[in-house]
């Protein structure tokens, strides 16, 4: 079995899913003014040109002071609302044209929704905006640059909220840096922000409902996301329920 990283012996335990959560227009050039020798030319039609938003759309100036200036991917998760489970999830990449916006996937959160103060075991998933730099998962590295621990500790098991089979859930998981040491693997249990405060918050395969804290998507678009992080273009997530990301 090949890593990118081998964790430590005391991270062999299967993580608990408490502990993932637990225009523009363009111009015309004029044309010559009409003489009574020739008609009158029609007028060209104005042409619109698309221009990429220089700020991701949604967010409030509060949200957005908190992206770092050398961010060029950033993966947002809007939720539908403050005590909502169901999510959207739209990776931004920014141009020279400004930020560019992916597809809008699908996504759970936390069964209680969200929280601007997170705590272990509160069902609700931590607003803010965190640094993406560490992946790892069940199955084998799908090619991506974020360093990927591969390992038998990324099974789940049991049944969610809603009754449904987590296996698979840990097939790919992107760590969200909430209370955790970045450059690790997403199985590392450092909580810098102590115990109570949660953590163990990522990106996973969606399992059909909602999650202890993370945030879900398909397994389709966990992969997308693997292959398309940079590191060097510092992505980050940006999440909480709408009116949240909105300040």
């Amino acid at each position: 079995m090949i890593t990118r990283r081998t964790h430590l012996a005391l991270l062999a335990a299967p993580p608990l899913l408490a502990g993932c959560g637990g225009g523009a227009v363009a111009s015309t050039e004029g044309a010559p003014a009409p003489s009574r020798e020739t008609p009158e030319p029609t007028p060209s039609p104005e042409i619109s040109v698309e221009v990429a938003p220089q700020q991701i759309p949604g967010l409030g100036p509060k949200t957005w002071a908190k992206i770092p200036a050398d961010t060029r991917q950033a993966v947002v998760a809007t939720g539908q609302g403050r005590d909502s489970s169901d999510s959207a999830v739209v990776l931004y990449e920014r141009t020279a044209a400004g930020w560019q916006a992916g597809a809008r996937w699908p996504a759970h959160n936390a069964l209680r929704g969200w929280t601007d103060h997170h705590l272990a075991g509160d069902l609700r998933s931590p607003i803010g905006v965190y640094t993406l730099t560490d992946a790892g998962g069940l199955l084998k590295d799908p090619g991506t640059k974020l360093p990927y621990d591969r390992s038998i500790s990324f099974t789940a098991p049991g049944t969610g909220f809603e009754g449904e089979p987590l296996a698979g859930s840990f097939d790919y998981v992107i760590a969200i840096n909430y209370n955790r040491q970045p450059g690790t693997s997403p199985l590392d249990w450092t909580r810098p922000m102590g115990a109570g405060r949660g953590g163990g918050i990522w990106l996973h395969v969606d399992h059909g409902g909602p999650t202890h804290g993370c945030v879900s998507i398909a397994e389709e678009h966990m992969k997308d996301l693997l292959l398309t992080l940079d590191p060097g273009l510092r992505p980050v997530v940006v999440m909480g329920d709408a009116t949240s990301l909105s300040r």
